[in-house]
């Protein structure tokens, strides 16, 4: 594919001469942007009493090349403090330092030797092996902990935020804009995803990598790429090291953002001056092309600041008290988010400031939609109380620049709320925990699942019907960033997460796994002919069900992470795609991409409401009604009528025994032909579109243990169900 840069972007900043012409400049819109023939500059700080604009030459300077004061009787406007300045270049490296009381006992901690971050900044300089303990705004030494004030000046360990307008074009893209029924969302990691060498791109780990690989998920079938965090992040933060090779793990998955509008610098293959912007444009342009929308992990819910202890990089220094939540001892914060602090998301400035970077990315970056990590945490006040209707989530859901982009919340934190089901109003999408958890247990043969598992294929109405959502609101998965993979949940019966260097600690318990007789990978043909056919029935269960489904990044291929199920801090083979493993593994990339347009093909599967009694019908092998209270029962099906003399017939046993199903008349007497059948390898299991067979025995099937199957009956007229050939 054509990967040829849309950018016009300097190698190098300019030089910033040693005086520049300044005015007093307007308090909108917050952050640098050009205005005439300078840049207007504009950052929010209520408490502050001081004010400084620098600019450098190079990331890793210490002294600014030029320094302003602003003045507070004319720079500033209410709690905005504003400059204009002529002649500032593209490329342009800035940061600012913010005056006013260190008082951590009644939340402040200004300190003015902070070089802080503008929260608004599009775009921050690389800096390689971060140490944020540059950036404490306290004294490590002081026998009072943080409160006596640094006096250390971090400048030169400090990134920089680069002004960028360099042009882009974007030509005639589109966003695809998928329907919730035709939406089938791929999770993965940017780097992770290209940086192994068996990748084959020429700019592995990148914005420019992933473009390389568009036509794998084209291929796949897929229709949105949802991508972990790519704000900017330290991924040096994490100081441990592996306790089994001493290598020094690092902040991998990167939900610690500290700039919540500005791109990976790291994730860029050409530099980290702006081109992070550009290039991030040309992988969203280059999807859209392809008809692959992109979806952000967003992490608004905390910072990399931390706790008390934590560094002073941007908000703590702008007005501390303002945009965390405090505790009733000021010196320290509520924590919902297990991550030391708490975004005060519903403070009315801070609800702007998100609000905000999403329009941006929106606007300026042509994303289509927005994960929400931890999203229980925008639906809590300073308090921590949660809210009956949170007015940031409502005005996310109405606001006219947001309104047709999707929004999913992981509608869970930290700290114990639980929302599946009844998160916000309806235009929220979810991440369906239930679902996840049921799925896995169906197959694994646990007790009295039955009930549970129906109920997941249908759309959890019991979930999401009495808040008056739909089976839309339901983002179906098995397998996600955080847990096991696919290979790994059918591979390992516990964590194995010795590699974190948290004794094991971390992570999950509840997997609802199974090895299926050998804990990790085996050579033994019975354990890997049970182990591929249940990641078969996982794939046919997740897009035979109504609601959205989302794969995990290389589950297609069977990715292993080694039964790491908190790989957060792995930036080495066990998080890495293996690409050598999509010809190992063939047989599982035809099934999983042969569901996903067998599900396409059929529209009844994917409607964005509930079945009704004429569509669905539940019964057992015998043709009665489901054991549902049964503890011990295995097995069930499920008639689905199409209309216009088509129908197809979901065959389920999680047993360790084959079931002879008395398959019920199909419509007009059209013949049943099976479709799928997981007990078999592809293709025999997944016969070609057109070419399915007719049963043995026209009124029996016979379902072998742990498998599922689909039949299907076509009228007259009806020659192709459309799946992958």
């Amino acid at each position: 594919m054509n990967t040829k840069p849309n950018r016009s972007v300097p190698d190098a900043p300019p030089g910033t001469p040693g005086k520049a012409e300044v005015r007093a400049g307007s308090p909108m819109p917050l952050g640098a942007h050009e205005s005439g023939s300078g840049v207007n500059f504009a950052i929010f700080t209520r408490n502050a009493t001081r004010v400084r604009l620098e600019f450098f030459h190079r990331p890793e300077d210490a002294a600014p090349a030029l320094a302003i004061d602003l003045d507070p009787a004319r720079n500033r406007t209410g709690d905005i403090w504003h400059i204009w300045v002529k002649g500032i270049a593209s490329a342009q490296l800035y940061a600012y330092r913010i005056d006013g009381p260190y008082e951590p006992y009644a939340g402040h901690r200004f300190n003015v030797r902070n070089l802080l971050l503008d929260p608004f900044a599009t775009a921050i300089s690389h800096q390689p092996h971060w140490d944020f303990t540059a950036a404490l705004g306290y004294d490590p030494s002081s026998p009072e902990k943080d409160l006596a004030p640094s006096t250390l000046d971090n400048a030169g360990k400090m990134p920089k935020c680069v002004y960028s307008t360099h042009p882009f074009d974007w030509a005639d893209d589109q966003p695809p804009r998928h329907p919730w029924s035709k939406t089938i969302i791929y999770e993965t990691h940017v780097r992770g995803f290209t940086i192994d060498p068996r990748s084959g791109v020429e700019h592995p780990g990148t914005f420019r990598g992933l473009m390389e690989k568009i036509p794998h998920l084209k291929a796949l079938g897929v229709t949105a790429v949802e991508l972990m965090p790519i704000q900017e992040f330290n991924e040096s933060s994490v100081t441990r090291r592996n306790p089994l090779t001493d290598q020094r793990l690092s902040n991998y998955w990167g939900y610690d953002s500290i700039a919540f509008f500005a791109p990976k610098a790291s994730y860029c293959s050409s530099g980290s001056l702006g081109q992070q912007t550009c290039e991030f444009k040309e992988l969203v342009q280059a999807l859209h092309k392809a008809g692959i929308e992109v979806i952000l992990d967003m992490v608004f819910n905390h910072t990399a600041e931390g706790n008390e202890l934590g560094p002073t990089l941007c908000f703590r220094g702008m007005d501390n008290a303002i945009f965390y939540s405090l505790a009733d001892d000021k010196r320290h914060y509520k924590d919902f988010a297990g991550t030391g602090n708490t975004v005060n998301a519903n403070h009315p400035v801070v609800r702007d400031h998100i609000l905000a970077a999403l329009r941006y990315w929106v606007v300026e970056m042509h994303v289509d939609g927005f994960r929400f990590d931890e999203a229980s945490v925008l639906d809590r006040d300073s308090t921590g109380k949660l809210l009956t209707k949170s007015p940031l989530l409502g005005r996310i859901a109405e606001d006219p620049i947001l309104r047709r982009i999707k929004i999913i919340a992981e509608a869970w934190d930290a700290a114990g709320a639980y929302e599946v089901g009844n998160f916000s109003e309806r235009r929220w999408a979810e991440w369906n925990g239930h679902y996840r958890d049921d799925v896995r247990r169906f197959w694994r043969g646990d007790d009295g699942m039955l009930g549970q598992f129906a109920s997941r294929i249908g759309g959890s109405a019991d979930i999401y019907a009495g808040s008056g959502k739909s089976p839309a609101s339901s983002v179906n998965f098995v397998t996600c960033h955080d847990g096991f993979t696919l290979n790994d949940l059918v591979s390992y019966e516990g964590k194995h997460n010795e590699a974190n260097g948290e004794q094991g600690q971390d992570g999950i318990d509840a997997n609802f796994s199974c090895n299926h007789g050998v804990e990790g990978g085996s050579k033994d043909a019975g354990v890997e002919s049970v182990r591929k056919r249940q990641i078969r029935n996982f794939l046919l269960s997740l897009l035979v069900s109504r609601g959205v489904p989302m794969l995990l990044g290389g589950d297609e291929f069977r990715r292993t992470q080694g039964g790491n199920n908190n790989a957060y801090c792995q930036d080495n083979a066990i998080s890495w795609l293996d690409w050598s493993m999509l010809d190992e593994h063939q047989g599982i990339y035809r099934f999983a991409q042969g569901m996903i347009a067998f599900r396409l093909a059929h529209p009844i599967l994917c409607h964005e409401r509930f079945y009704t009694g004429a569509e669905m019908r539940w019964f057992d092998a015998r043709g009665g009604q489901p054991a549902w209270t049964d503890q011990a029962a295995r097995s069930f099906c499920g008639l689905i009528d199409e209309g216009r003399q088509r129908a197809l017939l979901l065959l389920f046993n999680a047993g360790a025994d084959a079931v002879d199903v008395q398959v019920p008349a199909p419509p007009d007497g059209t013949p049943w032909r099976m479709a799928v059948d997981t007990f078999e390898e592809t293709p025999l299991g997944f016969p070609a579109a057109g070419a399915e067979p007719l049963l043995e025995h026209p009124r029996t099937y016979l379902l072998r243990p742990r498998s599922s199957a689909i039949l299907l009956a076509r009228g007259p007229g009806h020659g192709d169900n459309g799946h992958a050939r």
